[in-house]
């Protein structure tokens, strides 16, 4: 069993900065030889794959995330980081962390965290 729990989320103004967190931990929770991904859901949307970060370090980024959102990781934490600029109010969502979907079967989601930017 894995169990992911992000923070970092909260309240901030167009233009502003966050940095998520997510740990994974439990029995099976090593995120070492795992393609990780940063997702976020917004009201009435579905789900969507932001960010990407391999076991090597590649990264890949959806559109909505380019030039803006950088994923990183720290495997002897078993923590995925998502540093998010310039944020915009179409960036409110619900964001998890998770394996990365197009590789691995994610496993059971998170709560998320919450982030809304709104002036």
């Amino acid at each position: 069993q894995v169990q992911l729990v992000e923070s970092g989320g909260g309240l901030v103004q167009p233009g502003g900065s966050l940095r998520l967190s997510c740990v994974a931990s439990g029995t099976s929770a090593s995120i070492a030889p795992m393609s990780m991904g940063w997702y976020r859901q917004a009201p009435g949307k579905q789900r969507e794959l932001l960010a990407a970060i391999t076991s090597g370090g590649n990264t890949n980024y959806g559109e909505a995330a380019k030039g803006r959102f950088t994923i990183s990781r720290d495997n002897a934490k078993n923590t995925v980081y998502l540093q998010m600029n310039s944020l915009k109010p179409e960036d409110t969502a619900v964001y998890n962390c998770n394996a990365d979907w197009f590789r691995h079967d994610p496993w059971d989601w998170g709560k998320g965290t919450l982030v809304t930017v709104s002036s």
